[in-house]
């Protein structure tokens, strides 16, 4: 038994000693492994392997771009917002990618994707993504190499990111080409990286567009123009900032600070009158071939700008929202002054509107320069007119007498009595402008910087020699409007921050009273006289009074006159005043018309405004009112046409050979369809169509539609009768 213990002892002891010699020697593996661990830590070794692991598995300091605030309408209908785009990439790297799998798929992708992106061919998608792993397996060689010369050198990876399709695409795109084969795995097999990007979409196509403005197509750089531009700072919001780090295989986003989305912005824009004003204005300028146009609809009492179109012609014909007209036209602005220099004298005593001149033939020289009114080639003599009158016909002679009848000999007190009523205060305005646009520019007898003549006098007083932006004009009229409180005209309403108000604008007052209260009831009644009796009988509504200025004026060009601008500002209607509005036309083709062009554009936003605004019903319209005139009927399906004539009981004729789409032309009997030519190898035509019917055809066709704006279409960007590729895109505008 002692023998057997024995033996056991030295038995544990054996293990003891083999026992601690293992533990001896993982203690001693345990500190080479903290030593080594250590001298990799505090080393300039370690500090590029982990600068080396890091470029492997971590891309630090990525932004994050905020998503920038909306502009919307006064009720809340979208006018810019922004929406996700993505880039396309391929990581060839990916983990998981096999090239026997990349190579069996590629051609079914390449398929797919120019079925869907037309802009390259199936050969081209599959050269542009086996050209990207080629480029992997040549780093894969050279990282190779290198390491076998035993070279410390880094080999840039460019084929971690390879673009595959040009242009950015919308989440629903996104979703689609995700089930495209070889791209519907994970990630880590199929290389597929979509890198989100903000971009700016106008709901409402072009409509205000020059007034919401644009954002540079770098979104981060922000606002270009209009209201994008002036609130810009707050639009934009704060960047946040993540890094991409590989775990598992994958590339994931790592969110270190948050990006805080910019601010909304809510206008004083009323979507329906925009449209009112812009299709008013666009028709008018298309008949007269204007050069450019500018309408703006203000509301009376608040100061709101319900509308405001600034129209320039293209080259190819069509007007499109280019310059800040509205407030860069640096015209001399004719006729509409004339208010000015009647309410001056009036409020200084100097005349009464019974108050009477010679006009004669309508010529009256002074310093040796010759005013004329319009009607001088005519060789009539006039005899005489009052001040009431001479406002009414627009009289250039009976202003310029009584400009010199009681400022001739201190014309300083005349410019002074524009002071008075506001005209010559330097203001900002919701549209970033440069120079001095949006500025008056009117003469001061002691200015040495702007020369006073001997004439400077009688021609001022007709709407000469100075410069009055169409902004200031409107605002003018308007004081008249609202009992001789003068306003600022704004369009930016509200700052909105996750669906709180955080700051309300309302007009900054101008000038509490403009003039003497019986001046201003003189003056609003010599304005009804305009429409009623005047150069703006033809404005005249037979529905509602209305009362405003007509004006005709040369354009200043290279020390001479070349063109005209002929205007109308007014408010309506006159015995209570809702909404005032200034129309500019300049240079038009033909015999200039204040009345005739800019009131006629007047008289129709102003009624298809009130029909809108105060609920007139068809009944309440006179039948030769702008209002009841046919309604147009859109070109499309005759089925649905002759379906909503039958319900409007209005007369519909008949094809001549039988035909589902027409085009539709009204004649003094009925409406007549005409055959539209449909080829199943040609882009069809859809001009003058509504949006369901150009989409069903275009679709139909094959074709991939992209819409702007709403009413019917007026321009398709591939030709009609133009050879048929399906799948292509075309982009149709609408107004």
């Amino acid at each position: 038994m002692n023998e057997k213990q024995e033996q056991n002892k030295k038995t544990e002891k054996v293990l003891l000693a083999r026992y601690g010699v293992i533990v001896t020697l993982l203690m001693l593996f345990a500190v080479m492994i903290i030593f080594t661990a250590g001298r990799l830590a505090f080393s300039s070794e370690g500090r590029k392997w982990r600068e080396v692991g890091e470029k492997e598995t971590v891309i630090r300091d990525r932004v994050i771009l905020p998503e920038r605030g909306s502009i919307y309408t006064y009720d809340g209908r979208l006018l810019a917002t922004t929406e996700p785009l993505y880039s396309i990439y391929m990581d060839f790297w990916a983990d998981g990618m096999e090239k026997d799998t990349l190579y069996k798929y590629v051609g079914e992708l390449s398929h797919a994707l120019a079925t869907k992106f037309p802009d390259r061919t199936a050969a081209q998608y599959k050269r542009v993504i086996l050209n990207g792993w080629k480029m992997r397996e040549e780093e894969q060689r050279q990282i190779r190499e290198n390491r076998e010369r035993g070279i410390d050198k880094r080999v840039p990876i460019r084929s971690r990111y390879v673009k595959i399709l040009r242009h950015d695409i919308s989440y629903v795109d996104l979703k689609e080409i995700r089930t495209f084969p070889f791209w519907n795995q994970r990630s880590n097999r199929s290389g597929l990286i979509a890198e989100e990007r903000n971009a700016r979409k106008k709901p409402f196509g072009n409509l205000a567009t020059r007034t919401v403005g644009s954002v540079f197509k770098d979104l981060d750089k922000g606002g270009a123009s209009g209201l994008e531009l002036k609130y810009d700072s707050l639009l934009r919001g704060v960047p946040g900032v993540k890094f991409r780090q590989k775990i598992q295989g994958k590339w994931m986003d790592v969110v270190e600070k948050p990006a805080v989305a910019g601010w909304d912005l809510v206008t004083t824009l009323d979507a329906e009158i925009q449209d009112i004003t812009e299709r008013a204005l666009r028709e008018k300028l298309l008949e007269t071939e204007a050069e450019s146009g500018t309408a703006i609809i203000m509301e009376v009492k608040t100061g709101e700008i319900k509308g405001i179109a600034n129209l320039d012609r293209m080259s190819n014909g069509d007007y499109a929202e280019g310059n800040p007209n509205a407030f860069s036209y640096m015209n001399e602005p004719g006729s509409t002054f004339k208010t000015v220099t009647v309410m001056v004298a009036l409020d200084d005593g100097v005349v009464t509107p019974t108050d009477s001149f010679h006009v004669g033939n309508g010529l009256f020289q002074y310093n040796r320069r010759w005013v004329r009114d319009h009607y001088w080639r005519r060789g009539q003599d006039r005899g005489y007119f009052t001040v009431a009158e001479g406002l009414a016909i627009s009289s250039n002679v009976v202003m310029s007498k009584i400009a010199l009848k009681g400022y001739e000999n201190n014309p300083k007190k005349f410019v002074e009595g524009i002071d008075r009523i506001g005209l010559r205060k330097q203001l900002q305005w919701d549209v970033p402008l440069k120079g001095i646009e949006g500025t008056s520019s009117i003469r001061f007898p002691d200015d040495k910087n702007n020369y006073w003549s001997k004439t400077t006098l009688p021609w001022m007083s007709f709407g000469y020699e100075v410069q009055v932006p169409p902004i200031y004009l409107l605002m003018f009229y308007n004081a008249i409007a609202n009992n001789g409180r003068m306003i600022k005209p704004f369009i930016a309403k509200q700052l909105v921050k996750d669906g709180k108000v955080l700051k309300e604008m309302k007009a900054e007052v101008v000038n509490p009273m403009i003039c003497k209260e019986t001046t201003l009831q003189q003056i609003h009644e010599m304005l009804v006289g305009v429409i009623e009796e005047g150069t703006a009988r033809v404005v005249a509504s037979d529905y509602f009074p209305m009362a405003g200025k007509t004006g005709t004026a040369q354009i200043a060009s290279g020390g001479g006159y070349g063109g005209y601008y002929v205007s109308f500002c007014g408010y309506f209607p006159a015995d209570e005043p809702l909404y005032t509005i200034f129309v500019g036309i300049r240079k038009p083709r033909g015999v200039p018309s204040g009345g005739g062009m800019a009131g006629m554009v007047f008289k129709k936003i102003a009624e298809q405004t009130y029909i809108r605004k105060v609920q007139l019903t068809v009944e309440d319209c006179p039948v030769d009112s702008l209002l009841s005139k046919e309604p147009p009927l859109k070109n499309g399906n005759w089925t649905h046409c002759r379906k909503m004539l039958t319900l409007l009981g209005l007369p519909a004729g008949e094809t001549e050979e039988p035909s589902e789409w027409v085009k539709v032309v009204e004649d003094r009997n009925a409406y007549i369809p005409q055959p539209l030519s449909l080829n199943g190898s040609l882009v069809p035509d859809v001009h003058g169509m509504g949006a369901r019917d150009a989409l069903y055809l275009l679709e139909e066709a094959g074709l991939r539609v992209q819409l702007n704006g709403a009413g019917r279409v007026v321009s398709q960007s591939i030709s009609p009768g133009s050879r048929l590729v399906k799948g292509r895109t075309i982009a149709i505008t609408l107004k």
